[in-house]
């Protein structure tokens, strides 16, 4: 039964149809929640804020989890942490604990080198030269402050993104966000199998041979009840891909000069233009993509990774967003050298086209990039898929977690192989409108992203939820930035998608121009509402108490105590207060939603009536 709000009542991570149930099950994820009553630690006497009425427990010893939050084992690809293991100084020792601990942010970054993201990384080098590097540079702190936030998120809470937003914000907003998640995910791996049959085709491999037979291999790898054996598997993908790099780098001649001054010097060949400020736009939504949120925050969870290591999961994150634009840069820098000299530069087709290319000036290469592809679309699919399954299992609270095995997680795995059998039938439809994917992918990603961004920001500012974990301000300032930002990108993405002759330069002048007079209006109005405010002494007072009160608490936490303190059961939460500003912000939220799912849909009819 729901209350007024829309909200289900809910235990954390205690859920038995969550990432896993109970306290000492071994063959599930940290649940975080469950634990949180046991290892809260308050710092003086008092609660936390919002929580007067609760019992305080006593405080965890540093490092070590109460028998009932042991989930076993940290067995990650690279290594293995005991469940209570003392941490231990020394180089070696941490060098050891973080390669039991990396993973997670790795296969989440070099899984957005999708198919879809090596054919808009080959085509930026097909038709702009090196000219568009400097993009994929300023990617690299976008990256890191989204997916550092759903680090915290996971290791803090124990609980997916998606439940989180359902317990939070409500059932409207975490049906709006998965449901939107589930068909652009869906999309996206349809895309992942259309790379795959185009790489294996350069090899003359039928379709109806290889995508089957990727398919197969997607599942077993995942239905393999062990978390280990998976992460081995997609370190193995992620290894093939490295070592595919070195020759393409090498032997495609890169001029060091020239690539240097890109990288730093924004700059567009040719001038800007309208196709070249979507490419642009396109870079961003293929590196940065809804999916990553909820695929990093379940993962970080059911690899058990706690607060006492989210150093080490940072550390995770920042370097798969070095390697995911490693690998971005190595596809475009290859790619001029393959089309350099000849009529197809500045004639993007497809992947399959960049490979033909490369294949004119050497068979081996032509050969590396097209299992570049076949690699990543193999890691994209894998991740996408494994995405989608978690937050399945968060919205109907399923049992979720690569720890079980199949007969204990039916319905988890089940959804998996059902997204994988369904993606991969629709390639092998004959006359099936394969070209209209992508446009569709983009359109979604533009539609989600912002909302997906926002929810993060808020979360992320939820004492209730994070605790002494919350965001400081100088990165709601730096995460307020990007989340406009890509609100312009994603806007001008939609706009154009709908209205093909729009000028892309035009509408994103126009929409930064809207975004920074709201911004101006929205501050005014927020500091009438506060001097409002301010005239009801009584209640200003009793709210500033409370906060007070509340980072008190919270700056008190000692070092040790703020490693274990965990979200309580999301039952025991407070609802969250809607300040001004959340509301302002939900509000210019659901007008975005609302015109561009209408557009959107009247783009939908208007294709499908021919």
């Amino acid at each position: 039964m729901s209350d007024p709000a829309g909200r289900r009542p809910a235990s954390g991570g205690a859920d038995p149809g969550g990432a896993d149930p109970g306290g000492a099950d071994p063959g599930g994820a940290d649940p975080g929640g469950a634990a949180g009553a046991d290892r809260r630690v308050p710092a003086k006497p008092g609660s936390q804020p919002g929580q007067a009425s609760r019992p305080r427990t006593a405080l965890a010893q540093p490092g070590r989890a109460p028998a009932a939050a042991s989930q076993g084992d940290i067995a990650g690809a690279l290594g293995r942490i005991k469940a209570g293991e003392e941490q231990h100084s020394g180089w070696r020792r941490q060098l050891v604990t973080f390669l039991a601990i990396v993973g997670p942010g790795l296969i989440v970054m070099v899984g957005d080198n999708d198919a879809g993201g090596v054919a808009t990384y080959a085509q930026a080098g097909q038709d702009y030269g090196y000219s568009l590097l400097w993009v994929l540079l300023l990617l690299i702190p976008v990256l890191i402050v989204n997916q550092e936030m759903v680090v915290r998120l996971g290791a803090v809470t124990g609980v997916g993104h998606a439940k989180l937003i359902r317990e939070r914000f409500g059932r409207f907003w975490a049906w709006f966000n998965v449901g939107d998640l589930f068909l652009l995910n869906f999309l996206t791996i349809v895309t992942e199998f259309i790379g795959i049959s185009l790489a294996m085709r350069y090899f003359g491999v039928s379709a109806y041979i290889s995508v089957p037979v990727a398919a197969a291999l997607l599942i077993a790898i995942t239905a393999s009840g062990s978390f280990r054996r998976w992460e081995r598997s997609m370190f193995v993908f992620i290894g093939a891909s490295l070592l595919l790099f070195v020759p393409l780098v090498i032997l495609s001649h890169p001029n060091a000069g020239s690539i240097g001054y890109h990288f730093f010097v924004p700059g567009i060949q040719g001038g800007v233009s309208s196709n070249a400020v979507l490419l642009v736009i396109a870079i961003v939504g293929t590196t940065v993509a809804p999916w990553q949120l909820f695929f990093q925050q379940s993962n970080v969870i059911d690899k058990r990774i706690t607060p006492r290591f989210i150093r080490y999961e940072r550390a995770d994150t920042f370097l798969g967003s070095l390697v995911v634009v490693g690998g971005a840069s190595v596809i475009l820098v290859a790619t001029v050298y393959a089309v350099a000299g000849t009529s197809l530069a500045g004639h993007f087709t497809d992947a399959l086209g960049v490979a033909d290319a490369f294949r004119a000036k050497s068979g081996f290469l032509g050969a590396v990039f097209a299992l570049v592809l076949l690699d990543a679309s193999i890691i994209g699919a894998a991740a996408v898929t494994l995405a989608t399954s978690y937050a399945f299992g968060d919205v109907f609270n399923i049992k979720h977690s690569l720890h079980r095995k199949f007969r204990e997680a039916k319905a988890f795995y089940a959804s998996y192989t059902v997204v994988v059998v369904l993606a991969a039938g629709i390639v092998l439809l004959p006359g099936a409108p394969l070209g209209l994917f992508t446009t569709a992918v983009q359109a979604l990603a533009g539609v989600l992203l912002p909302s997906a961004s926002l929810f993060l920001l808020l979360l992320c500012n939820d004492p209730e939820v994070l605790g002494p974990w919350t965001n400081a301000r100088w990165l709601n300032m730096v995460a307020a930035v990007i989340i406009g930002l890509l609100l312009v990108l994603s806007g001008t993405l939609v706009i154009t998608t709908l209205f093909s002759g729009v000028s892309a330069a035009a509408v994103v002048i126009w929409l930064a121009v809207a975004l920074a007079v709201g911004s101006g209006l929205a501050f005014g109005w927020l500091r009438h509402a506060a001097a409002k405010a301010r005239r009801g002494r009584r209640g200003v007072a009793a709210r500033r108490a409370a906060a007070g009160a509340g980072r008190d608490l919270f700056a008190g936490l000692t070092p040790a105590e703020r490693m274990n303190w965990r979200m309580p059961p999301l039952a025991l939460l407070k609802p969250v207060a809607w300040s001004p500003a959340t509301k302002l912000a939900i509000l210019v939220l659901w007008g975005y939603l609302v015109v561009s799912v209408l557009l959107l849909a009247v783009k939908a009819v208007q294709l499908g009536t021919g």
